[in-house]
């Protein structure tokens, strides 16, 4: 069976940003003569003042072109328009290639900036600002780091590649290898695997571990020590949301700078950049889906408190 595509989008990126697209519902009940009418139902309370301005403007636009309030209501079309972006202030560091060829990018994502938008976060993102800076507006992450985590990130350029990668990192065969500093603990007996079932429930921001079948396993292991610190490597085997730093938390060594675990603390100044969270996504192994090519790729990047 053959997937339908979507309609391209009649308006291009703003700032790295896709337009939001909303495609008409059957309207049994005549509820709505006209689109303005709908989008005033289906957007957000208060939102009428500021559709109103955009369908004076043209700024919402139909299959046949710009609509304005006395456009007809049909069922199956599709609009487009560009929500209001949120003020952000901006995340004052490079991004960094480490790697380039016809299908990926692979980059080294500096601390405070979110792979993706959500949330607050939409233009300060690794995918809005590299889709503007490198005019590649097709690209898309194969995977994500935490927004406070520094180090490496794979996205995909070419769409017709997207799933192969994604498939990649699904099926754990990727390595992964990650730095940390936390306190060092003489008593604790390392290497060691850290298995547990974490569960990460949308809206609360620290995850947990419950009893229950593992989901979560993490290799852990000492590198150095010095003045009370520890470097540690660290090798996810899964993927959970916070799972290294969930696991450091668990075996008494929280990540220095986490402001999850051990506790959650008050949100931080967004312009304060004096205390990233001491994680790096130091290196990523894999053979390349596509070409077969074996990659081994690093980061450039150091932890300010291991320097």
């Amino acid at each position: 069976m053959r997937r339908r595509t979507k309609p391209a989008a009649p308006l291009p990126q703003r700032y790295g940003v896709d337009p939001v697209r909303i495609r008409l519902p059957q309207d049994e009940g005549g509820q709505w003569a006209t689109v303005g009418q709908y989008l005033a139902h289906r957007l957000p309370d208060g939102a009428g003042e500021r559709l109103a301005q955009m369908l004076r403007a043209g700024e919402i636009l139909g299959p046949d072109g710009p609509i304005d309030a006395a456009t007809a209501y049909r069922a199956g079309d599709s609009v487009w328009f560009h929500r209001d972006l949120p003020a952000e202030p901006p995340v004052p560091f490079p991004i960094p290639v480490v790697h380039r060829d016809q299908n990926i990018l692979v980059v080294d994502k500096p601390h405070f900036l979110a792979t993706t938008p959500r949330g607050s976060h939409v233009v300060q993102t690794v995918l809005s600002r590299l889709r503007h800076e490198l005019a590649l507006p097709e690209l898309s992450p194969a995977h994500r780091l935490d927004r406070l985590t520094a180090g490496l990130v794979l996205l995909v350029i070419r769409p017709e590649a997207r799933g192969a990668y994604q498939t990649l990192f699904r099926d754990r065969r990727v390595r992964k290898e990650y730095r940390a500093v936390a306190r060092f603990d003489p008593q604790l007996a390392l290497p060691r695997t850290v298995r547990s079932r974490i569960v990460k429930e949308r809206g609360v921001i620290a995850a947990r571990e419950e009893p229950g079948p593992v989901n979560a396993e993490s290799r852990i292991e000492l590198l150095a020590h010095r003045d009370g610190l520890g470097l540690y490597r660290l090798s996810p085997h899964t993927g959970r949301t916070h799972q290294l730093r969930l696991h450091m938390h668990t075996l008494g060594l929280p990540i220095m700078n986490d402001p999850v675990y051990p506790e959650v603390l008050p949100p931080a100044d967004p312009q304060d950049f004096r205390h990233p969270l001491q994680l790096l996504a130091a290196r990523l192994e894999f053979t390349d889906p596509l070409t077969g090519r074996e990659l081994r790729l690093s980061s450039g990047r150091t932890l300010e408190a291991w320097v």
